[in-house]
């Protein structure tokens, strides 16, 4: 059975990488170390079918090392200590490269195994990871190697690399294949920047395609059956879950509706609506807060339906709450109030209670103050008077500092008033 043509067709050349000019044109920081021919210990981190693969590949073969790959998905200590056996041997004696696919998988004893190696020089290590590096590779392989990061590559320079496969295809098979521009300027849009996904979608492609006259026709309709939906890049728990959120909860904390509106969209086509409701809870408390009490009120009815209707249906309260919130006016003066408060219960010691707002009991022989004094607000003008409340190692303590919203000020004035009055 033939390898998939992504694999057929990957680059023999950095030149013929598709994307990463970041990193791989010419006087770039990775371009130059590979071209050096001196090839440090090093983490690619970015999506899958971008190229991380394809680069150790080429790195390995221009230094003249021996190459070894392994996965973390499928890989255990003894596959590690295999490896490390052929440390000294005939066949690695220009050193040994080893590529550890999805790095992230390792425990922290597997990955702990190969510290002293990759220290010493005896094993160069390229691993790759599509999650953050920096939260799912132990700290001290960390420190012992260089990260780059791969980025999706841009559907204009995953043209040519669509049309590319589309010609080996016809070379290969001995027939024209017949396909127009558009159809793979769709494919290379359509597959969010993965040039694995592309390829696979060309194959398919061609063996969907229409036999006309001997020749392989692709038609619009098999490619968009073939390209729907393969545009997400999402993964409920790596970077792309978590920095879809972020990028939601910034732009409605921006007033930004548009962008608020993409994001969530974003969210929707993945089916992932309860994130976006417990985000949205989140954001009516700690950004729209108190400049529009009823935030809270109107979000968590939105939510309610979003959650009972179900899609495609939960997309309309959602996009009502996302809007509303990003038109909103804006105060973080309630999150900034329970943190400064959170901050004092952590640093202080258990603090006494005034004795005026303890439990009425017993007071013992030898108090300093008999009896709780405390004053009932109820009992005097406009239901206030002033008293201690905090403990008195914190009495004049500030945490909550109104907003300059119209909400927030009009509270100010009540306050205000309150205290003239006495």
């Amino acid at each position: 059975m033939p390898s998939p043509l992504a694999d057929r067709i990957r680059p023999k050349t950095l030149d013929d990488v598709v994307g990463q000019e970041h990193i791989l044109s010419e006087n770039k920081p990775l371009r130059r170390i590979i071209d050096s021919g001196s090839v440090p210990n090093m983490i690619f981190y970015g999506p899958s079918g971008i190229g991380k693969t394809t680069v150790a590949r080429i790195i390995a073969e221009n230094c003249g090392m021996s190459l070894y790959k392994l996965n973390g998905t499928s890989s255990s200590v003894s596959d590690i200590k295999d490896v490390i056996a052929q440390i000294g041997t005939f066949g690695a004696e220009n050193g040994i490269l080893l590529y550890l696919d999805e790095i992230q998988y390792l425990n922290k004893k597997q990955q702990q195994s190969l510290l002293e190696y990759i220290e010493n020089g005896d094993i160069t290590l390229i691993a790759s990871t599509t999650e953050n590096p920096y939260f799912s590779v132990y700290n001290a392989v960390i420190s012992r190697c260089t990260v780059f990061e791969f980025k999706p590559v841009s559907a204009d320079a995953l043209i040519p690399a669509v049309q590319r496969g589309f010609r080996l295809l016809s070379e290969e098979s001995g027939s024209e294949i017949i396909v127009t521009d558009e159809i793979c300027r769709n494919i290379a849009y359509g597959c969010g920047g993965d040039v694995r996904k592309a390829m696979n979608t060309v194959e398919l492609c061609a063996l969907c395609g229409e036999i006309i006259d001997g020749k392989t026709v692709v038609t619009d309709e098999s490619m968009k059956t073939l390209v729907q939906r393969s545009n997400m890049r999402y993964d409920r728990d790596g970077d792309q879950h978590y920095d879809l959120l972020s990028a939601l909860h910034k732009s409605i904390r921006g007033s930004d509706e548009n962008a608020a509106l993409h994001y969530a969209a974003r969210l929707i086509e993945a089916g992932d609506i309860l994130s976006i409701c417990r985000r949205l809870l989140c954001i009516a408390c700690e950004d729209v807060g108190l400049a529009y009490p009823q935030a809270i009120v109107v979000t968590k009815a939105c939510v309610d339906s979003a959650l009972q209707l179900g899609l495609p249906e939960a997309r309309l309260p959602i996009a009502e709450a996302v809007i509303l919130l990003a038109t909103a006016p804006k105060s973080n003066s309630a999150y900034m109030a329970i943190t400064a408060a959170l901050d004092d219960v952590k640093s202080c010691d258990a603090l006494d209670f005034p004795r005026h707002l303890q439990n009425k009991h017993f007071d013992g022989n030898g108090a300093d103050i008999v009896g709780q004094h405390y004053l009932y607000p109820h009992d005097f003008p406009n239901h206030y008077v002033k008293q201690q409340y905090l403990p008195d190692a914190l009495a004049d303590r500030i945490y909550y500092e109104f907003g300059d919203n119209k909400q927030e000020q009009a509270a100010l004035a009540f306050r205000k008033k309150l205290l003239n009055d006495k």
